[in-house]
């Protein structure tokens, strides 16, 4: 089964065994119908339930069956709260999960490949992509449509627009 991560539990909130979760989602109203989830734990996905969630400005305070105490809430600490495949959020066309931009092949309109998109990170204005190059350097570019010529996640194929690229391309020295 394919996992996606939606949260990091940042420490225990109270002493009833709730969690305050730092959210890796986009879209942090989903924590409100998020009634099955799992906890990952290393390869292992454990699953959870999750009865409440109370929005904040900086996180996501979560009730979890598996969390009843303070002290089963502090073991959870430093765990990602993911979801399967199948209860994923519907992305809206032209967007796409950063883990299935990870290890994609980055290349140029002419095939040929630069490098392997290695992380996504967020700003605030736009995602930056982070390309380990084929001489092992790095390359940050914004993720910007204009950039991306063509995103091919099931294949694991970017291309970038060559003079987009050579305008916002940040390569490492």
């Amino acid at each position: 089964m394919d996992f996606l991560r939606v949260g990091l539990v940042a420490r225990p909130h109270g002493i009833n065994g709730d969690v305050k979760v730092i959210p890796l989602t986009d879209n942090v109203e989903r924590f409100y119908d998020l009634g099955d989830a799992y906890i990952e734990r290393g390869v292992r996905h454990e699953p959870v339930s999750v009865s409440n969630a109370r929005i904040q400005a900086d996180a996501v305070l979560l009730t979890l069956s598996c969390s009843k105490t303070r002290d089963d809430a502090e073991k959870l600490r430093n765990l990602y709260i993911c979801v399967d495949r199948a209860h994923a959020v519907k992305l809206p066309p032209d967007t796409y999960f950063v883990a299935d931009l990870i290890g994609c092949a980055v290349e140029s309109p002419e095939n040929s490949v630069i490098g392997r998109l290695n992380d996504v990170y967020g700003t605030g204005a736009n995602d930056v992509y982070v390309v380990i190059l084929e001489n092992g350097k790095k390359l940050q570019v914004p993720a910007l449509k204009k950039l991306l010529k063509y995103v091919d996640t099931a294949n694991k194929r970017i291309v970038f627009d060559h003079d987009v690229l050579q305008e916002v391309g940040l390569y490492e020295d």
